[in-house]
């Protein structure tokens, strides 16, 4: 699909020339593809995760081995089923945050470094490079476990 400004009119919500990879909190809502309610639904009042939301959760959880610069809490994230909300905090501490996940042996992150590094260049340490990861630890999993080939 070819880009249409009359059809495509995503504007970003950034602010513009703020520092994403500054110390701080900051609030996140992912929206699964199409609002569509792929990570669970409203039981009793109560969100019931699907395998993936069980996914998705397990995924945002394991960033914070894989990123040092990140502290996430239990109590500031939640699986609705078409979307998320989570605080990321980023800290000041950058020593050994590479996003490489600890589990993988030198081998593996480099015939899979696709599957966890963006191909686009984004500023190491930053908002941005935490939700590529995110996005993108989840999307292989999905294919990988579920046969899903859209999440976001």
């Amino acid at each position: 699909m070819t880009y249409d400004p009359e059809k495509h009119h995503r504007r970003s919500i950034r602010l513009q020339g703020y520092d994403y990879t500054s110390t701080g909190a900051y609030y996140v809502t992912l929206v699964a593809q199409g609002r569509a309610c792929l990570f669970g639904e409203i039981v009793n009042g109560n969100v019931t995760r699907s395998l993936l939301g069980e996914i998705v959760q397990t995924e945002w959880f394991r960033s914070a081995e894989i990123r040092k610069e990140i502290r996430l809490l239990n109590n500031e994230f939640i699986v609705m089923p078409n979307h998320i909300h989570g605080i990321i905090w980023i800290v000041d501490n950058p020593v050994g945050a590479d996003g490489v996940r600890p589990d993988m042996n030198d081998n593996e992150t480099c015939q899979n470094r696709g599957a966890y590094h963006a191909p686009l260049r984004r500023v190491p340490r930053s908002l941005s490079s935490f939700i590529a990861g995110f996005k993108a630890s989840v999307t292989s999993r999905a294919r990988r476990e579920l046969d899903i080939s859209t999440v976001w």
